[in-house]
């Protein structure tokens, strides 16, 4: 069996046995042969798959509301440590991991935060898949973005996703669906107002529809480019 089979097999599989039953899994293949796995998809391009079951978007175990407030104190310190709004770092996570301090995505992102295993270690983080580790080392690399691209939020979480270098190079939020989507949905369940608003440079905007529904979208408004 191709290496891209056995990966794509294995991720199946693990959605299968860890998510609840009767959710609904949807997958994507890419032309480049990248496989994705959602239980939300935001592209008509996903295809649902009969029989199995999803987690996360990025296909880990979804957990009960109760357990998101589990780390409430680790969230709490490392927030106020590093001066990064609690708000965001719940967002994060749940973006990141659905508060699973287990998760490990196929790039080998690990933890509640999805650090990289080159950059846990930068961070000095020995065990990513410990909370109060992870968190702290999470948040602490958020706040270095943050300062990296001068508090543009948008920005900030781009890099987090994608890395700084491809947020240098674009000059901006990459083109990648990836991180857009990523941007969108963690400026989604932060809500941060004026603080979550994107620059022009950042492709993302915010609009507040005429019933009050707030939508990120790198798709400018009507008189806006």
């Amino acid at each position: 069996m191709p290496l891209l089979g056995l990966i794509v097999c294995a991720v199946t599989t693990f959605l299968v046995t860890s998510a609840p039953a009767g959710a609904q899994v949807y997958k994507l293949s890419e032309k480049d042969g990248t496989v994705h796995f959602t239980n939300a998809p935001t592209d008509p391009r996903y295809r649902g798959l009969p029989g199995y079951s999803s987690g996360t978007a990025a296909g880990y175990l979804r957990l009960a509301s109760t357990d998101t407030v589990r780390y409430g104190n680790e969230i709490k310190d490392a927030s106020q440590r590093y001066g990064v709004p609690e708000r965001l770092v719940h967002a994060v996570i749940r973006v990141e991991s659905a508060f699973n301090p287990k998760a490990v995505s196929v790039k080998g992102a690990q933890g509640l935060m999805q650090l990289m295993p080159e950059t846990a270690s930068m961070l000095g983080v020995r065990n990513s898949f410990d909370p109060q580790q992870n968190i702290d080392g999470g948040v602490r690399h958020l706040r270095g973005l943050m300062d990296r691209f001068g508090n543009d939020l948008p920005l900030a979480l781009a890099a987090y996703n994608a890395g700084e270098k491809a947020v240098i190079n674009y000059r901006g939020i990459p083109p990648f669906p990836e991180t857009r989507d990523y941007v969108t949905r963690v400026l989604h369940f932060y809500d941060g107002g004026t603080n979550a608003s994107a620059t022009a440079s950042s492709v993302v905007y915010r609009t507040i529809g005429e019933d009050g529904t707030i939508v990120y979208t790198n798709i400018p408004p009507r008189g806006r480019r």
